[in-house]
């Protein structure tokens, strides 16, 4: 009997020793709401605190040795999910968008005023183009809202798009005129910070041109300048659409003859990759060093344009590749080169916004180069751009292309700082009221009070102009007691690029008025700019604004060795032609529909 209980005993055991080295293998995927797979969900297992990562399809296979046990599935920008899990039975884990992340998908403020309340404009159509509703900054009591703030970008695209409207002798939809793009695409009165300082900020006060009763207030933020020589290695994979639509000389053509200007700057550490979608999406070039300059020219001059446009798909292999050969520490760029005109996958700007937030988290920035006309989508790009921590460019001609990709080559793709926002705060005992020049919300934007300001990136070497047009409260603008006093604090927050550290500058402004005509060329240069922007917006704001007062202060302060100077003057002329052109028409045709109109006058 005693032998037959050993026997029984060692059966058990060895029952219980094959129970407990039992295996399972628990599989099933990770989506979130949209039924789209999420790649790299963390999914940590409680008996066995094991973490482990979903695959680029959502889909997961686990080797466990307990039945039933619970698991925490967690993603960023999601909300995280505990529950229980059974190893035999296929787990579909769906995750929510978390309320955080979604706020942060919402369209996202350039510049805000607490608690102000603004009206939007009216829509522009202009052919198949899309263009974001902008709503103009109104003028503020400072006694009631003391503090403005606004996001710093190098986004310079709307001042070639205007010239490109222009020089076709076209009149521009007004909201695709930014004007804090329209100034700062001159790069005007840069100053190189101290050496330890990564922003140099100066301000100047003076009487404002085109309203006596104002002042004009100028905000000067000047980026640190990178040597090329010691910035860190680039990977530069370039996205270029020669889907069919880029069959034009001003698309795909221009931006293989600007590929060609960009890669003879390419350093030897530096890497190029061209991922192309025209009907498919390929590799065209796969990833090769910037020494092999004859080989990826030549790759280059192959391109040519067909088929639709599969825009995800593109985004997410490029995206693919720059995190494959991902540098550590060094420039990791997608540049995408298009007309903007997705039709297969993704095609809404929410849905396009959604995509690339997500694949910013990965480091890995984003430029865009417009081009093209009639079918041209700036929203798209411009949503692209600021979702993807980057910067937004407009090729309208070569020229463009060699100010874009050589001499502001730094500029355009070396980043000193994101997140890059100022906040302003009034002294209301000087300051009445004031306007921010530019900055100007998206009508969708300013519709949602929920949302928030979202900060730009600054590239080397970037001077970047606020102008405010100011009305005070002593009408004795040369009152001595008032000199050099704290008109506005100033208080410029940024973040350094692969580094979470927050850093914030503060500056005061001194109530330090002095004429404009004294005021240093690069300033006044900048009021004529602003100006100009007034009258393409037909804006309220510009109404007393002549074209004649343009043309004398761009005259008076213009560089005449400056060629983008110089064409600036020449816009001026074609829009004067072209606007005043319109407007005697439309004169006319109002007389004839009202013969008894010139009795009213």
């Amino acid at each position: 009997m005693s032998l037959l209980k050993k026997i029984i005993h060692i059966v058990c055991l060895l029952l219980l020793a094959n129970f407990a080295n039992a295996q399972y293998y628990l599989r099933g995927e990770v989506r979130d709401e949209k039924n789209k797979p999420l790649q790299n969900a963390k999914i940590f297992l409680h008996t066995s605190k094991q973490l482990y990562y979903s695959g680029s399809s959502g889909g997961f296979g686990i080797t466990t040795h307990t039945l039933v046990d619970s698991a925490t599935i967690s993603q960023e920008g999601y909300e995280t999910k505990t529950i229980k899990i059974q190893s035999d039975v296929w787990q579909n884990f769906i995750l929510k968008v978390s309320s955080s992340n979604a706020n942060k998908n919402k369209p996202k403020l350039i510049s805000v005023t607490k608690n102000l309340q603004q009206n939007a404009r009216l829509k522009w159509f202009v052919d198949e183009e899309t263009y974001f509703q902008i709503v103009e900054n109104d003028f503020v009591h400072a006694s009631e809202f003391n503090s403005t703030g606004f996001s710093l970008n190098v986004n310079k695209a709307s001042y070639s798009n205007v010239r490109r409207f222009l020089n076709v002798g076209s009149t521009v939809p007004p909201d695709a005129v930014r004007t804090e793009e329209l100034i700062n695409y001159f790069n005007l009165h840069y100053k190189q910070p101290e050496k330890k300082d990564i922003f140099n900020i100066e301000s100047q006060l003076t009487n404002c041109p085109w309203n006596q009763a104002s002042q004009l207030l100028y905000i000067n933020v000047n980026a640190q300048k990178l040597d090329l020589e010691k910035v860190p290695s680039g990977n530069f994979v370039f996205l270029v659409d020669a889907s069919g639509s880029m069959d034009m000389p001003n698309k795909l053509p221009l931006l293989k003859a600007a590929f060609q200007l960009f890669v003879k700057n390419l350093r030897d550490k530096d890497t190029m990759s061209v991922v192309i979608y025209g009907g498919t999406v390929t590799v065209w070039l796969p990833p090769t060093g910037g020494a092999e300059k004859e080989k990826i020219i030549k790759r280059i001059e192959e391109l040519e344009a067909m088929g639709d446009t599969p825009g995800e798909a593109a985004i997410l292999t490029a995206y693919r590749l720059a995190e494959h050969t991902f540098i550590k520490d060094g420039n990791n760029r997608v540049v995408l080169c298009t007309d903007g005109d997705f039709n297969v996958g993704i095609t809404s700007e929410k849905d396009l916004d959604d995509l690339i937030t997500k694949e910013r988290q990965k480091g890995v920035y984003l430029t865009c180069l417009g081009v093209g006309m009639g079918n041209f989508k700036d929203s798209k790009l411009e949503t692209l751009a600021k979702r993807g921590n980057g910067n937004y460019a407009y090729l309208d001609n070569i020229a463009e292309a060699e100010k874009v990709l050589v001499k502001e080559l730094t500029q355009t793709f070396y980043a000193v700082a994101d997140d890059v926002y100022m906040n302003v705060q009034f002294n209301p005992e000087l300051v009445k009221e004031y306007k921010l020049i530019g900055f100007d919300n998206k009508r969708d934007a300013v519709a949602d009070s929920t949302t928030d300001m979202e900060g730009g990136e600054i590239g080397s070497g970037n001077s970047t102009l606020a102008l405010f047009e100011i009305q005070p409260v002593d009408t004795n603008a040369l009152s001595t007691k008032l000199s050099n006093q704290t008109m506005a604090t100033l208080s410029l927050k940024y973040g350094l690029c692969n580094d979470s550290t927050q850093v914030t500058k503060v500056y005061d402004c001194p109530y330090k008025l002095e004429e404009f005509k004294t005021i240093h060329n690069d300033y006044q240069f900048a009021a004529a700019v602003a100006m100009f922007s007034y009258k393409l917006k037909q804006s309220k704001f510009g109404k007393h604004i002549d074209w004649l007062d343009i043309e004398t202060i761009t005259l008076e302060s213009y560089k005449s060795d400056n060629y983008l100077q110089n064409d600036f003057l020449q816009l001026v002329h074609k829009a004067k032609e072209i606007y005043t052109g319109t407007q005697k028409r439309k004169r006319k045709k109002s007389n004839y529909n009202n013969p008894s109109s010139e009795k009213l006058k």
